[in-house]
Protein backbone atom coordinates (compact mmCIF):
# COMPACT_ATOMS: atom_id res chain seq x y z
CA UNK A 1 0.00 0.00 0.00
CA UNK A 2 2.95 2.58 0.82
CA UNK A 3 4.60 1.43 -2.38
CA UNK A 4 1.60 1.99 -4.58
CA UNK A 5 1.37 5.73 -2.29
CA UNK A 6 4.74 6.33 -3.15
CA UNK A 7 4.66 5.68 -6.72
CA UNK A 8 1.69 7.90 -6.97
CA UNK A 9 3.31 11.02 -5.34
CA UNK A 10 6.02 10.54 -7.62
CA UNK A 11 3.89 10.73 -10.32
CA UNK A 12 1.85 13.78 -9.02
CA UNK A 13 5.25 15.41 -8.31
CA UNK A 14 6.66 14.67 -11.93
CA UNK A 15 2.96 16.17 -13.33
CA UNK A 16 3.44 19.23 -10.60
CA UNK A 17 6.95 19.78 -12.20
CA UNK A 18 5.80 19.36 -15.84
CA UNK A 19 2.51 22.03 -15.37
CA UNK A 20 5.44 24.35 -13.34
CA UNK A 21 7.75 24.36 -16.09
CA UNK A 22 4.94 24.98 -19.07
CA UNK A 23 3.33 28.08 -17.23
CA UNK A 24 7.37 29.75 -16.62
CA UNK A 25 7.47 29.01 -20.42
CA UNK A 26 3.92 30.23 -20.76
CA UNK A 27 5.27 33.55 -18.43
CA UNK A 28 8.66 34.26 -20.09
CA UNK A 29 6.71 33.78 -23.91
CA UNK A 30 4.03 36.62 -22.59
CA UNK A 31 6.63 38.71 -20.85
CA UNK A 32 8.76 39.01 -24.28
CA UNK A 33 5.69 39.64 -25.72
CA UNK A 34 5.08 42.65 -23.20
CA UNK A 35 8.75 43.89 -23.82
CA UNK A 36 8.44 43.78 -27.40
CA UNK A 37 4.91 45.60 -27.60
CA UNK A 38 7.05 48.29 -25.15
CA UNK A 39 9.59 48.92 -27.77
CA UNK A 40 6.68 48.82 -31.15
CA UNK A 41 4.27 51.77 -31.80
CA UNK A 42 1.63 52.14 -34.55
CA UNK A 43 1.33 55.21 -36.02
CA UNK A 44 -1.90 55.79 -38.25
CA UNK A 45 -1.35 58.61 -41.04
CA UNK A 46 -4.41 59.80 -42.07
CA UNK A 47 -5.65 62.79 -44.21
CA UNK A 48 -7.12 64.17 -47.02
CA UNK A 49 -5.49 62.99 -50.74
CA UNK A 50 -3.06 65.13 -51.63
CA UNK A 51 -2.28 66.69 -48.03
CA UNK A 52 1.25 65.38 -47.80
CA UNK A 53 1.27 61.60 -45.95
CA UNK A 54 2.82 59.70 -48.67
CA UNK A 55 5.64 62.64 -48.77
CA UNK A 56 6.25 62.18 -45.04
CA UNK A 57 6.25 58.78 -45.44
CA UNK A 58 9.18 58.96 -48.05
CA UNK A 59 11.27 61.24 -45.63
CA UNK A 60 10.89 58.78 -43.46
CA UNK A 61 12.90 55.73 -45.84
CA UNK A 62 15.54 59.05 -46.42
CA UNK A 63 15.90 60.05 -42.73
CA UNK A 64 15.59 56.47 -41.14
CA UNK A 65 15.82 53.70 -43.66
CA UNK A 66 19.20 55.24 -45.81
CA UNK A 67 17.31 56.57 -48.77
CA UNK A 68 16.20 55.29 -51.76
CA UNK A 69 18.73 53.14 -53.94
CA UNK A 70 19.69 53.83 -58.01
CA UNK A 71 17.24 51.28 -58.81
CA UNK A 72 14.28 52.58 -56.87
CA UNK A 73 14.91 55.67 -57.99
CA UNK A 74 14.27 55.05 -61.56
CA UNK A 75 10.92 53.48 -60.51
CA UNK A 76 10.00 57.40 -60.22
CA UNK A 77 10.86 58.24 -63.39
CA UNK A 78 7.34 57.77 -65.51
CA UNK A 79 5.59 59.11 -62.17
CA UNK A 80 7.77 62.29 -62.50
CA UNK A 81 7.35 62.04 -66.12
CA UNK A 82 2.83 61.91 -65.90
CA UNK A 83 3.33 64.84 -63.21
CA UNK A 84 4.96 66.96 -65.26
CA UNK A 85 2.71 66.05 -68.83
CA UNK A 86 -0.21 66.17 -66.63
CA UNK A 87 0.65 69.61 -65.34
CA UNK A 88 1.08 71.07 -68.64
CA UNK A 89 -2.13 69.62 -69.96
CA UNK A 90 -3.85 71.20 -66.97
CA UNK A 91 -2.28 74.66 -67.51
CA UNK A 92 -3.41 74.61 -71.60
CA UNK A 93 -7.09 73.18 -70.13
CA UNK A 94 -7.24 76.22 -67.53
CA UNK A 95 -6.23 78.66 -70.64
CA UNK A 96 -9.09 77.19 -72.86
CA UNK A 97 -11.23 77.35 -69.71
CA UNK A 98 -10.72 81.06 -69.58
CA UNK A 99 -10.60 82.11 -72.90
CA UNK A 100 -6.79 82.82 -73.28
CA UNK A 101 -4.37 82.11 -75.79
CA UNK A 102 -0.23 81.82 -76.29
CA UNK A 103 1.14 85.07 -76.94
CA UNK A 104 3.76 83.30 -79.22
CA UNK A 105 2.44 81.24 -82.03
CA UNK A 106 4.64 78.39 -82.22
CA UNK A 107 3.48 77.70 -78.24
CA UNK A 108 -0.23 77.46 -79.71
CA UNK A 109 1.28 74.59 -81.83
CA UNK A 110 2.92 73.40 -78.62
CA UNK A 111 -0.06 73.41 -76.70
CA UNK A 112 -2.20 71.12 -78.96
CA UNK A 113 1.16 68.03 -79.18
CA UNK A 114 1.02 68.14 -75.27
CA UNK A 115 -2.53 67.53 -75.51
CA UNK A 116 -2.39 64.82 -77.91
CA UNK A 117 1.15 63.18 -75.72
CA UNK A 118 0.45 60.41 -73.38
CA UNK A 119 3.28 58.64 -70.97
CA UNK A 120 3.58 55.17 -71.08
CA UNK A 121 3.73 53.63 -67.75
CA UNK A 122 6.72 51.19 -69.02
CA UNK A 123 9.77 51.67 -66.59
CA UNK A 124 12.14 52.14 -69.72
CA UNK A 125 9.81 54.87 -71.39
CA UNK A 126 11.74 58.14 -72.66
CA UNK A 127 10.69 61.62 -72.78
CA UNK A 128 10.08 62.63 -75.92
CA UNK A 129 12.63 65.63 -76.72
CA UNK A 130 10.35 67.77 -78.62
CA UNK A 131 8.14 67.34 -75.56
CA UNK A 132 10.70 68.40 -73.57
CA UNK A 133 10.94 71.87 -75.40
CA UNK A 134 7.54 72.25 -75.80
CA UNK A 135 6.60 72.60 -72.43
CA UNK A 136 9.61 74.47 -71.37
CA UNK A 137 8.57 76.99 -74.22
CA UNK A 138 5.44 77.04 -72.88
CA UNK A 139 5.99 77.80 -69.78
CA UNK A 140 7.96 80.41 -70.82
CA UNK A 141 5.11 82.06 -72.52
CA UNK A 142 3.81 85.64 -70.89
CA UNK A 143 0.22 84.68 -70.63
CA UNK A 144 1.25 81.92 -67.82
CA UNK A 145 1.66 84.87 -65.32
CA UNK A 146 -2.04 85.49 -66.52
CA UNK A 147 -3.37 82.38 -65.84
CA UNK A 148 -1.71 81.74 -63.03
CA UNK A 149 -3.69 84.65 -61.32
CA UNK A 150 -6.64 82.44 -61.56
CA UNK A 151 -4.69 79.15 -59.68
CA UNK A 152 -7.37 78.81 -57.36
CA UNK A 153 -10.05 78.37 -60.33
CA UNK A 154 -8.39 75.30 -61.66
CA UNK A 155 -6.25 72.02 -60.48
CA UNK A 156 -2.20 71.99 -60.76
CA UNK A 157 -0.38 70.01 -58.44
CA UNK A 158 1.28 72.05 -55.78
CA UNK A 159 4.59 71.14 -57.63
CA UNK A 160 4.22 71.77 -61.05
CA UNK A 161 5.94 74.96 -60.99
CA UNK A 162 9.31 72.79 -59.92
CA UNK A 163 9.10 70.00 -62.33
CA UNK A 164 8.48 72.63 -65.17
CA UNK A 165 11.89 74.53 -63.88
CA UNK A 166 13.74 71.04 -63.58
CA UNK A 167 12.29 70.49 -67.25
CA UNK A 168 15.70 70.20 -68.88
CA UNK A 169 17.09 67.60 -66.13
CA UNK A 170 13.95 65.90 -66.42
CA UNK A 171 13.91 65.90 -70.61
CA UNK A 172 17.68 64.15 -70.73
CA UNK A 173 17.56 61.13 -72.36
CA UNK A 174 19.99 59.32 -69.37
CA UNK A 175 17.19 61.46 -67.02
CA UNK A 176 17.03 59.64 -63.05
CA UNK A 177 14.96 60.92 -60.52
CA UNK A 178 16.85 62.32 -57.42
CA UNK A 179 15.24 62.66 -54.29
CA UNK A 180 13.86 65.68 -54.15
CA UNK A 181 11.78 64.42 -57.92
CA UNK A 182 11.02 61.35 -55.36
CA UNK A 183 9.51 63.80 -52.88
CA UNK A 184 7.43 66.42 -54.80
CA UNK A 185 6.06 63.43 -57.12
CA UNK A 186 2.74 62.29 -56.94
CA UNK A 187 0.83 59.23 -57.43
CA UNK A 188 -2.60 58.43 -56.04
CA UNK A 189 -2.37 56.41 -52.54
CA UNK A 190 -4.68 53.19 -52.76
CA UNK A 191 -5.56 50.65 -50.06
CA UNK A 192 -2.87 50.62 -46.78
CA UNK A 193 1.14 50.72 -46.93
CA UNK A 194 3.04 50.08 -43.94
CA UNK A 195 6.47 51.62 -43.26
CA UNK A 196 8.69 50.11 -40.43
CA UNK A 197 11.81 51.81 -39.18
CA UNK A 198 13.69 52.26 -35.54
CA UNK A 199 14.20 55.30 -34.12
CA UNK A 200 16.40 55.13 -30.38
CA UNK A 201 15.36 51.24 -29.85
CA UNK A 202 11.69 52.14 -30.33
CA UNK A 203 10.20 50.42 -33.65
CA UNK A 204 7.41 52.25 -35.46
CA UNK A 205 4.94 50.97 -37.59
CA UNK A 206 3.75 53.56 -39.95
CA UNK A 207 0.51 53.17 -41.92
CA UNK A 208 0.01 55.27 -44.72
CA UNK A 209 -3.93 54.89 -46.29
CA UNK A 210 -5.42 56.50 -49.06
CA UNK A 211 -6.87 59.97 -48.40
CA UNK A 212 -9.68 59.75 -51.27
CA UNK A 213 -13.04 59.33 -50.24
CA UNK A 214 -13.27 55.63 -51.52
CA UNK A 215 -9.97 55.09 -50.16
CA UNK A 216 -11.43 56.08 -46.31
CA UNK A 217 -13.77 52.82 -45.65
CA UNK A 218 -10.32 51.02 -45.38
CA UNK A 219 -9.13 52.70 -42.45
CA UNK A 220 -11.49 50.19 -40.15
CA UNK A 221 -8.80 47.46 -40.00
CA UNK A 222 -5.89 50.04 -39.36
CA UNK A 223 -7.59 51.29 -36.02
CA UNK A 224 -6.69 48.80 -33.68
CA UNK A 225 -4.03 49.37 -30.80
CA UNK A 226 -2.84 52.99 -32.31
CA UNK A 227 -0.30 54.50 -30.45
CA UNK A 228 -0.72 58.00 -32.27
CA UNK A 229 -1.97 59.73 -35.39
CA UNK A 230 -0.30 62.09 -37.46
CA UNK A 231 -3.34 63.25 -39.38
CA UNK A 232 -2.05 65.88 -42.30
CA UNK A 233 -3.74 69.08 -43.52
CA UNK A 234 -2.82 70.97 -46.47
CA UNK A 235 -2.82 74.15 -45.14
CA UNK A 236 -2.31 75.91 -48.53
CA UNK A 237 -5.63 74.54 -49.62
CA UNK A 238 -7.98 76.54 -48.54
CA UNK A 239 -9.09 77.86 -51.35
CA UNK A 240 -9.59 74.87 -53.92
CA UNK A 241 -12.21 72.81 -53.94
CA UNK A 242 -11.99 68.93 -53.90
CA UNK A 243 -11.03 66.68 -57.44
CA UNK A 244 -14.13 64.30 -56.11
CA UNK A 245 -16.54 66.62 -55.71
CA UNK A 246 -16.09 69.94 -57.14
CA UNK A 247 -18.13 72.31 -54.68
CA UNK A 248 -16.26 70.91 -51.26
CA UNK A 249 -13.88 73.10 -50.17
CA UNK A 250 -11.12 71.23 -49.47
CA UNK A 251 -10.24 72.83 -46.09
CA UNK A 252 -14.06 72.21 -44.90
CA UNK A 253 -13.46 68.63 -46.09
CA UNK A 254 -10.49 67.78 -43.40
CA UNK A 255 -12.50 69.61 -40.59
CA UNK A 256 -15.46 67.06 -41.25
CA UNK A 257 -12.85 64.05 -42.11
CA UNK A 258 -10.81 65.49 -38.65
CA UNK A 259 -13.81 65.32 -36.48
CA UNK A 260 -14.80 62.00 -37.83
CA UNK A 261 -11.28 60.28 -36.86
CA UNK A 262 -10.64 62.75 -33.15
CA UNK A 263 -14.01 62.04 -32.01
CA UNK A 264 -14.25 58.02 -33.14
CA UNK A 265 -14.61 55.88 -29.97
CA UNK A 266 -11.48 53.98 -31.51
CA UNK A 267 -9.32 56.35 -30.17
CA UNK A 268 -10.00 57.47 -27.16
CA UNK A 269 -6.91 57.35 -25.38
CA UNK A 270 -4.97 58.04 -28.33
CA UNK A 271 -3.05 61.31 -29.38
CA UNK A 272 -3.04 63.13 -32.23
CA UNK A 273 -0.27 64.92 -34.09
CA UNK A 274 -1.57 67.03 -36.42
CA UNK A 275 0.70 68.53 -39.14
CA UNK A 276 -0.69 71.72 -40.78
CA UNK A 277 1.22 71.01 -44.22
CA UNK A 278 2.47 72.90 -46.89
CA UNK A 279 3.13 76.25 -44.88
CA UNK A 280 5.41 77.51 -48.41
CA UNK A 281 2.60 77.25 -50.49
CA UNK A 282 0.58 78.91 -47.59
CA UNK A 283 3.04 82.11 -46.61
CA UNK A 284 3.51 82.62 -50.82
CA UNK A 285 -0.76 81.83 -51.25
CA UNK A 286 -1.87 84.15 -48.57
CA UNK A 287 -1.26 87.81 -50.29
CA UNK A 288 -2.74 86.63 -53.36
CA UNK A 289 -5.38 84.73 -52.52
CA UNK A 290 -7.28 86.15 -48.78
CA UNK A 291 -8.45 83.63 -46.58
CA UNK A 292 -11.00 85.72 -45.10
CA UNK A 293 -12.51 85.44 -48.86
CA UNK A 294 -13.21 81.49 -48.01
CA UNK A 295 -13.71 82.32 -44.28
CA UNK A 296 -15.27 85.06 -43.70
CA UNK A 297 -15.13 85.50 -39.74
CA UNK A 298 -11.16 85.19 -40.18
CA UNK A 299 -9.38 88.98 -39.58
CA UNK A 300 -5.93 88.53 -39.21
CA UNK A 301 -5.13 89.72 -42.88
CA UNK A 302 -2.12 88.69 -44.22
CA UNK A 303 -0.27 87.57 -41.49
CA UNK A 304 1.11 83.92 -41.67
CA UNK A 305 1.30 83.30 -38.15
CA UNK A 306 -2.29 84.48 -37.58
CA UNK A 307 -3.86 82.90 -40.19
CA UNK A 308 -2.66 79.93 -39.54
CA UNK A 309 -3.22 79.95 -35.66
CA UNK A 310 -6.92 80.76 -36.78
CA UNK A 311 -6.95 77.27 -39.09
CA UNK A 312 -5.33 75.25 -36.03
CA UNK A 313 -8.33 77.27 -33.66
CA UNK A 314 -10.59 75.70 -36.08
CA UNK A 315 -9.41 72.15 -35.71
CA UNK A 316 -9.64 72.57 -31.70
CA UNK A 317 -13.10 73.53 -31.88
CA UNK A 318 -14.00 69.90 -33.75
CA UNK A 319 -11.75 68.22 -30.82
CA UNK A 320 -15.15 67.80 -28.45
CA UNK A 321 -13.30 64.51 -27.11
CA UNK A 322 -10.55 66.52 -25.81
CA UNK A 323 -7.74 64.32 -26.93
CA UNK A 324 -4.34 65.32 -26.32
CA UNK A 325 -3.39 67.43 -29.51
CA UNK A 326 0.35 68.40 -30.46
CA UNK A 327 0.33 70.77 -33.45
CA UNK A 328 3.57 71.30 -36.08
CA UNK A 329 3.82 73.52 -39.02
CA UNK A 330 5.06 71.22 -41.74
CA UNK A 331 7.18 71.58 -45.34
CA UNK A 332 6.63 67.85 -46.20
CA UNK A 333 9.43 68.03 -49.33
CA UNK A 334 11.75 69.50 -46.76
CA UNK A 335 13.91 67.15 -45.47
CA UNK A 336 15.82 69.09 -42.58
CA UNK A 337 12.14 70.43 -41.47
CA UNK A 338 10.96 67.33 -41.17
CA UNK A 339 14.02 65.47 -39.33
CA UNK A 340 13.39 68.29 -37.01
CA UNK A 341 9.65 68.09 -36.55
CA UNK A 342 9.92 64.83 -36.37
CA UNK A 343 12.81 64.39 -33.62
CA UNK A 344 9.16 66.72 -31.65
CA UNK A 345 7.23 63.86 -32.58
CA UNK A 346 9.36 60.83 -31.31
CA UNK A 347 9.49 62.61 -28.10
CA UNK A 348 5.76 62.68 -28.16
CA UNK A 349 5.22 58.68 -29.21
CA UNK A 350 7.67 57.50 -27.04
CA UNK A 351 5.83 58.89 -23.70
CA UNK A 352 2.46 57.30 -25.54
CA UNK A 353 4.01 53.93 -25.76
CA UNK A 354 5.56 54.38 -22.01
CA UNK A 355 1.70 55.46 -21.14
CA UNK A 356 0.09 52.11 -22.84
CA UNK A 357 2.62 49.29 -21.48
CA UNK A 358 1.37 51.12 -17.82
CA UNK A 359 4.97 52.65 -17.25
CA UNK A 360 4.08 55.96 -17.65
Amino acid sequence: MGQCMSSQDKEAAEKAREEKDKSAQIDKVLEEDYERQKSECKILLLGSGESGKTTIVKQMKIIHLGGYTPDKLLFFKTVVYKNLVDSAQDLILAMKKFGIDCVEGRNRAYAQKILAYTVDPDPLFILDAEIGLAIESLWNDPIILKVMEHSSEFYLMDSAEYFFSEIRRIAQPDYIPNEQDVLRCRAKTTGITETKFTVDRLTIHMFDVGGQRSERKKWIHCFENVTSIIFCVAISEYDQVLLEESKQNRMDESFVLFDSVVNSRWFMRTSIILFLNKIDVFKAKLPKSPLNKYFPEYTGGNDINKAAKYILWRFSLVNRAKLLMYPHLTQATDTSNIRLVFKAVKETILQNALKDSGIL
